[in-house]
């Protein structure tokens, strides 16, 4: 079985798309993940450079770079947490993604700053702020409820943070979004 990562899968709808390609391509796999696509044997290099070539007509990409490969499974790991709506009582980044990779987490954190720019912590906040836009938008749950889904100490805490990456707090986002006729973000 071979294993390829692939780059800027997101969400579910990433999985379906890259398992029709993998179906319409006739290339047989054991199963597709965020992030990652188990084929069942190693395709040749025109199947393969037709796979690639389909992927990045999806935006994806296959990663090569070991260390590439690094930072994705760390965005990987953090995107799938957020997925299951809930960040865990007293969650610890850093100890989560040490224990999934097995790795220091400094040198870890030290690898995703230098190659993304931001910081591991950055990137997480950058992904809670999405999430809580999604939850405004859609009116299901309110803000004390997504503080607490996503281990905000306090709602305050959750709209100072919110109101830093957005520029706007989150009533004013909910205003802005009602009065907008398409989008969320």
């Amino acid at each position: 079985m071979v294993e390829l990562q692939i780059k800027n899968m997101v969400c579910p709808r990433c999985v379906m798309a890259v398992e029709n390609l993998l179906i319409d391509q006739h290339i047989p796999f054991e199963k597709v993940v965020l992030g990652k696509v188990f084929i069942k044997e190693k395709p040749t290099k025109d199947a393969m450079a037709s796979l690639e070539e389909g992927l990045v007509k999806m935006g994806f990409e296959i990663l090569q770079d070991k260390d590439v490969k690094k930072i994705e499974k760390i965005k990987t790991i953090l995107r799938q947490l957020l997925q299951n709506d809930d960040v865990p009582p007293g969650f610890s980044m850093s100890e989560h993604i040490k224990s999934l990779l097995n790795e220091d987490y400094s040198k870890l954190s030290h690898l995703f700053s230098s190659m993304e720019g931001v910081t591991i912590e950055k990137f997480f906040i950058s992904l809670k702020i999405d999430k809580v836009k999604e939850w405004l938008f859609y009116e299901e749950i309110s803000l004390s409820e997504i503080s607490y889904k996503l281990d905000y100490s306090s709602v305050q805490h959750l709209s100072s943070q919110f109101k830093k990456i957005t520029g706007m707090t989150p009533s004013e986002y909910k205003k802005m979004i009602k009065k907008s006729p398409g989008g969320w973000r």
